[in-house]
C-alpha cells in the first residue's frame, strides 16, 4: 500500500488528488491545480494572427497542434477539448515530487484583440478563451475549448481510491471477535468478512476444513475492499443529465445515448457499458499478471543486488587486507635487503679502517727508525775524532740510503681511498614499484556451451562455447572432455584458444557426456554444464584414400575401388569400430580371370602391399570364383565351397559383444564363425588386384538370421 501512494499524489502540488480530471495525454491533475497553471495564448482560430502576434508559436508548433487535434478526434475521443499544441517556452518550475510545472503567466494580448471569458463552474474568477494547459508529466499542451476545464471528465476511480487510501490510514483496526478491550486486528478474511487478531483468528479460524481455503490478507487492504463505495452513476460531460451507458469503440469512451442520436458517435460503433467495463477489467486483470511476473523478477534482482552489495563489502575488506599484506611483505623484504646492505656497507668501512690504521701504525713506527737515525747522525757528524768517525761512516752512509729507498717505494702513498667505491642501483626497483599495478588473479568463470551450434553427424561430435558476456576475465585456453561413451570417467580430447572441435573416431550408437573448462595463468576454472550428445545408430563410412595403397583407383565418392596392379593392394575404411555391432556389404562390380580378393577388418598398422590376412594386423576371408578361406597371420583355415561372380555381394557382420567375426555371400553364411576374441579397434579392409571392383554399402542393418549378444560393459574406447 504505501508504494500506490505515490500514483494517488498530483504532480503539481504533490498532495493527494482532489477533485482529479484526466487529460487527453491520460495523466491526472486536480481541479484546483488545472486552474492554476492555466495559460492564456493568443485566438487559437487564426494562426495567421498568432504568428503576427509573436507569441513564439512555430510552423512547427500548428503542424504537431493539427496532428494532434486529428488524432484526439479520431481515436482518443478528446477531441472535443481542442488539439495538443508545443509546450510554452515560458521557464518552468518544480513540483514538490519533482516534476516540471509550467507557471501560470499570461501572454500580453494584442491592443485590438477582445479578450472572450468563460465562467468556471465553481469559480467566480473567469476563465479566459483560448486558454492553454499543459501537462505537467508528458508537457503536451491542450488549448481549451468553450467548455472549458468541464470538458474534461473526472476520474472518479481515481478519486474513490484516494478516499479508501486515505480511511485506512486513518486509525489502526480491531479485532471484531473480542470480548473485552478488542484488540487490533492483525488479518481479514475475504470470505468471511471479519477481523481477526491473532488469539481470535488461531480460536476461531483455524486454517484447516473448509476454513483452509479462506483467503486472509492485511487489515489495511480488507478496509478497502471492504469500504468499497457504492458505484457512482456518471453522468455525460456534454449532456450533464444523460448517464453514461454505451461505450464507443472508436473514440474508446463512455458515451450517453443523447451522443448517439445528435452527437458525433452517431456513426461509430458502440458497445454496451458493462460487457465492455468486464472485456476492460479482464484485459487489465491479464496485463497485471505479467506486470506481477515482472515485479517478482525485479524483486528477485534487487536481493540478488543486495547480496552483490553485501559480498562486495566483504571482497573488498578482504582485498584490502590482502592488499595491505602483500604491501606490507614488500616493505619487509626492503627492510630485509635494506639491512643486507648496510652490513655490506659496515664490512667496508670497517675494511678501510682497518687498511688505514695499519698504514698508520706501520708509518709511525718507520718514521720513529728514521727520526732516531737522523738524530744519531746528527750527534757523529758533531765529533772531532776523524779516526773514529771514518770507522763508522760508511756503515751510516748505507743505512741512510736505504732508509730513504724504504721511503721512497709507495711507503708515503694511502693503501685505501677515503671514497666508498659502492652505488646503490635503485633505478629498476623504483620503476617496479611505480609500475606496480592490480593484475588478472581469478581463474575464467565457466565457460557455456553454445547448444545450437553443437551437433553430432556419424560418429563425430562438434562442439562450440563461449564465456559469458560479462565476464573480463583473461582467458589463456580451454580443456574439452568427454567420457567414454558407456559411463566412464573423463577424459581430455581437447586443449587450446578455439572454441569450436569436432571429435572424430567415436563410438556408433553411444551416448556421450562432454563439458569444457577454461584455465589461465591464475589456474583453472569451473566447468560448464554438461553436454550430452547420441552418435548415429548405424556407421556410415567409406574407403579412406589417404591410407589405401598408391595403387588403388577410386570413384563413386570413394565407394568403389579397383586397382591398377596385378599383385594385391589393401584399402581400409575412414572409420574404425570398437564397440556395437556392425554391418556392411560389397558388391563385386566386375570380375575377370578368378581373382581371389579378400574381405575383413584390419588393425591401422596393416601390411597394404600383400594380401588381406599375411600379416597378424589383418583378420579376412579371402575368396575365389568356387571356394573361400579364412586367413589371419597367413593361417588359411575353414575352406568353403562355394564362390563369387560379377555381381555377388559379400557381407561382414563384426560384433563387440561376443567378439567374434561373420561373413557372408549374398545373404547366405559362409562357413562357420570366422573369428573370435576380437578386442581393441578395427577399420573394415579388403585386399584386391585390377580383375577385380567393388562397391561399398554402408549404414546397412543387421541380417534377420542374427541375435547380437550382450553388449560389454568394459569395451575399450578407440
Amino acid at each position: 500500500m504505501d508504494e500506490m501512494e505515490e500514483e494517488l499524489k498530483c504532480p503539481v502540488c504533490g498532495s493527494f488528488y482532489r477533485e482529479p480530471i484526466i487529460l487527453p495525454c491520460s495523466h491526472n491533475i486536480c481541479l484546483a491545480c488545472a486552474r492554476n497553471i492555466l495559460v492564456q495564448t493568443p485566438d487559437a482560430e487564426s494562426p495567421q494572427s498568432s504568428r503576427a502576434s509573436g507569441s513564439g508559436v512555430s510552423d512547427y508548433d500548428y503542424l504537431d497542434l493539427d496532428k494532434m487535434s486529428l488524432y484526439s478526434e479520431a481515436d482518443s475521443g478528446y477531441g472535443s477539448y481542442g488539439g495538443f499544441v508545443s509546450a510554452p517556452t515560458t521557464p518552468c518550475q518544480k513540483s514538490p515530487n519533482g516534476v516540471r510545472v509550467f507557471p501560470p503567466t499570461v501572454p500580453q494580448p494584442q491592443p485590438q484583440q477582445q479578450q472572450h471569458l468563460l465562467p468556471h463552474p465553481g469559480s467566480l474568477t473567469p476563465i479566459p478563451r483560448n486558454s492553454c494547459i499543459t501537462c505537467p508529466q508528458c508537457h503536451r499542451s491542450l488549448i481549451l475549448d468553450d467548455r472549458g476545464l468541464r470538458g474534461f471528465p473526472k476520474n472518479r476511480v481515481l478519486e474513490g481510491v484516494v478516499d479508501r487510501y486515505q480511511q485506512s490510514k486513518a486509525a489502526a483496526l480491531k479485532c471484531q471477535l473480542c470480548e473485552k478491550s478488542p484488540k487490533e486486528a492483525t488479518v481479514m478474511c475475504e470470505q468471511c468478512d471479519v477481523f481477526y487478531c491473532d488469539p481470535c483468528r488461531l480460536r476461531c479460524h483455524p486454517p484447516r476444513g473448509p476454513l483452509a481455503k479462506h483467503r486472509l490478507v492485511p487489515p489495511a487492504q480488507g478496509r478497502i475492499s471492504r469500504r468499497a463505495s457504492p458505484r457512482k452513476i456518471s453522468t455525460c460531460t456534454e449532456h450533464e443529465l444523460e448517464n453514461l451507458s454505451m461505450y464507443c469503440v472508436q473514440c474508446k469512451m463512455p458515451v450517453c445515448y443523447q451522443c448517439l442520436e445528435e452527437g458525433k458517435h452517431g456513426t461509430h460503433e458502440v458497445k454496451a457499458l458493462g460487457a465492455m467495463w468486464k472485456l476492460h477489467k479482464g484485459q487489465l486483470s491479464q496485463a497485471l499478471n505479467g506486470l506481477s511476473d515482472r515485479a517478482t523478477e525485479a524483486k528477485e534482482f534487487l536481493v540478488q543486488l543486495r547480496n552483490m552489495v553485501q559480498h562486495i563489502q566483504e571482497n573488498g575488506v578482504e582485498f584490502e587486507a590482502c592488499l595491505v599484506a602483500q604491501c606490507d611483505a614488500l616493505i619487509d623484504a626492503l627492510n630485509r635487503r635494506k639491512a643486507q646492505l648496510l652490513a655490506q656497507v659496515n664490512k667496508e668501512h670497517e675494511h678501510k679502517l682497518k687498511v688505514v690504521r695499519d698504514q698508520i701504525s706501520h708509518c709511525t713506527v718507520k718514521l720513529r727508525q728514521t727520526t732516531g737515525l737522523m738524530e744519531y747522525c746528527l750527534e757523529v757528524i758533531k765529533e772531532n775524532d776523524p779516526s773514529g768517525f771514518l770507522q763508522i761512516s760508511d756503515a751510516l752512509i748505507r743505512r741512510v740510503h736505504m732508509t730513504e729507498s724504504q721511503w721512497g717505494k709507495g711507503t708515503l702513498t694511502p693503501r685505501m681511498t677515503s671514497d666508498f667505491d659502492l652505488t646503490l642501483d635503485s633505478g629498476p626497483l623504483l620503476q617496479t614499484i611505480h609500475q606496480l599495478d592490480f593484475v588478472q588473479m581469478k581463474v575464467p568463470a565457466a565457460p557455456m556451451l553454445q547448444l545450437e551450434e553443437c551437433c553430432t553427424q556419424n560418429n563425430s561430435a562438434t562442439l562450440s562455447w563461449k564465456q559469458p558476456p560479462l565476464s573480463t576475465i583473461a582467458v589463456d585456453g580451454y580443456i574439452l572432455e568427454l567420457d567414454d561413451g558407456n559411463g566412464g570417467p573423463f577424459r581430455e580430447v581437447y586443449v587450446g584458444t578455439e572454441t569450436i572441435c569436432t571429435v572424430d573416431g567415436l563410438h556408433f550408437n553411444s551416448t556421450y557426456k562432454s563439458r569444457v573448462k577454461a584455465f589461465n595463468a591464475s589456474g583453472v576454472g569451473q566447468y560448464s554444464k554438461t553436454l550430452i550428445m547420441q552418435t548415429s545408430e548405424i556407421a556410415w563410412f567409406t574407403f579412406d584414400p589417404v591410407s589405401a595403397h598408391p595403387d588403388i583407383i577410386f570413384s563413386n565418392d570413394n565407394l568403389t575401388v579397383t586397382c591398377n596392379s596385378y599383385d594385391d593392394r589393401v584399402v581400409m575404411g575412414n572409420t574404425a569400430f570398437s564397440r556395437g555391432v556392425h554391418y556392411w556389404e560389397m558388391t563385386v562390380d566386375r570380375y575377370d580371370n578368378h581373382p581371389d580378393p579378400a574381405f575383413g577388418i584390419a588393425r591401422s598398422d596393416v601390411l597394404k602391399d600383400v594380401m588381406l590376412g599375411k600379416d597378424d594386423k589383418a583378420w579376412a576371408m579371402y575368396v575365389d570364383n568356387n571356394r573361400s578361406w579364412f586367413m589371419h597371420n597367413n593361417s588359411h583355415t575353414n575352406r568353403t565351397d562355394g564362390g563369387i561372380t560379377k555381381g555377388a555381394t559379400i557381407g561382414v557382420l563384426l560384433d563387440f559383444s561376443r567378439g567374434i567375426l561373420i561373413f557372408l555371400v549374398n545373404d547366405e553364411q559362409q562357413g562357420p564363425v570366422a573369428f573370435e576374441g576380437l578386442e581393441g579397434a578395427y577399420y573394415p579392409a579388403i585386399s584386391l588386384n585390377r580383375n577385380v571392383q567393388v562397391t561399398l554399402h554402408t549404414g546397412l542393418p543387421i541380417p534377420d538370421f542374427y541375435t547380437p549378444g550382450e553388449a560389454d560393459p568394459t569395451g575399450s574406447v578407440c
